[in-house]
């Protein structure tokens, strides 16, 4: 299965299954962050570089992080509701991406993902510290 993608793929793909596998249910959350911020990364790269497969693939992945963090929302949660908003609000915004890229939207959604990715890493490590 892995010969059918490039090089780089097939070892991002190794990768990511290693981080799943043994992560536990915060550590996921944060490998969903993760992919979201570098799958918009790639958008905004094959968008730059006129590589509409790239940016469709990178788009597609976003919107799959994206409905893995909806799915895991716990609903007695205090942020649940504000988090529901923010990635319905992210979704529509990268669906609508699709048909018109609009680079500086997708450059702060991964930085505002990135910087939520951020705080809860410190978050984790802080209650791994206690």
């Amino acid at each position: 299965m892995h010969a059918l993608r490039s090089p780089h793929e097939a070892y991002r793909r190794v990768e990511f299954d290693a981080r799943v596998e043994g992560a536990n249910p915060r550590q996921l959350v944060l490998v969903c962050y993760d992919q979201l911020t570098a799958a918009l990364g790639r958008a905004l790269h094959g968008a730059k570089a006129g590589d509409n497969r790239l940016k469709s693939e990178a788009l597609t992945r976003a919107l799959a992080a994206i409905a893995a963090l909806q799915m895991g929302i716990d609903p007695a949660a205090p942020v649940a509701s504000a988090l529901t908003q923010l990635l319905g609000a992210a979704r529509r915004a990268l669906l609508d991406c699709v048909l018109d890229f609009k680079p500086e939207l997708v450059k702060q959604l991964q930085k505002d993902f990135s910087e939520i990715r951020n705080s809860l890493e410190r978050a984790e490590f802080a209650s791994r510290s206690e």
